[in-house]
């Protein structure tokens, strides 16, 4: 089984990925890490070199390459990756898939983003609280209904990372 995580950033993707992965005897990607070891490039670097329309393209041809795979695994995607090139579609309808919609408040990401803008590039450029909280809003409204389609939406605000992946457990038995 493959087990997708789709959510934005410093929803808890890689974490809860990894945790469970571990506790399940599964594989763990993170899409972006793939991309990357495939393109032999950073992120960073695909979009200032050959912009983002190619990374989309990538994107799309590595979740496909990876949603094609026999292992069971657990893979987290970059925030942006369901919102492309009918991503959510392909995520969908493959077979012995589950996504999951790790779903954070705005002031719950608004607080885990201000100590990391350093190694976030999209929010590094943003100074104040009030900012964040905007830009955030502005993209939880356009990503939110890809991410809602997920099987399963597990709302994460107050919940430790063990109740997390308990509950997360029990709604995968």
């Amino acid at each position: 089984m493959i087990l997708i995580l789709v959510g934005y950033m410093a929803s808890g993707k890689s974490t809860i990925g990894r945790i469970l992965a571990e506790k399940l005897n599964y594989d763990f990607l993170d899409l972006d890490d793939y991309i990357e070891e495939q393109e032999q490039n950073s992120i960073k670097t695909i979009f200032q070199i050959k912009g983002e329309i190619y990374f989309r393209k990538v994107e799309t041809k590595y979740l496909r390459e990876l949603l094609d795979s026999e292992s069971n695994l657990i893979l987290s995607l970059g925030g942006g990756t369901p919102c492309y090139s009918n991503n959510m579609d392909l995520i969908l309808k493959a077979d012995n898939v589950k996504s999951v919609y790790l779903k954070a408040s705005i002031p719950t990401l608004v607080n885990r983003l201000k100590g990391e803008k350093g190694k976030r590039p999209l929010v590094a450029h943003i100074e104040t609280d009030e900012e964040l909280t905007e830009f955030i809003g502005k993209h939880l409204f356009e990503r939110s209904p890809f991410y809602s389609q997920a099987n399963i939406v597990l709302p994460t605000d107050n919940k430790t990372t063990s109740e997390i992946i308990e509950e997360l457990n029990l709604k995968l038995l």
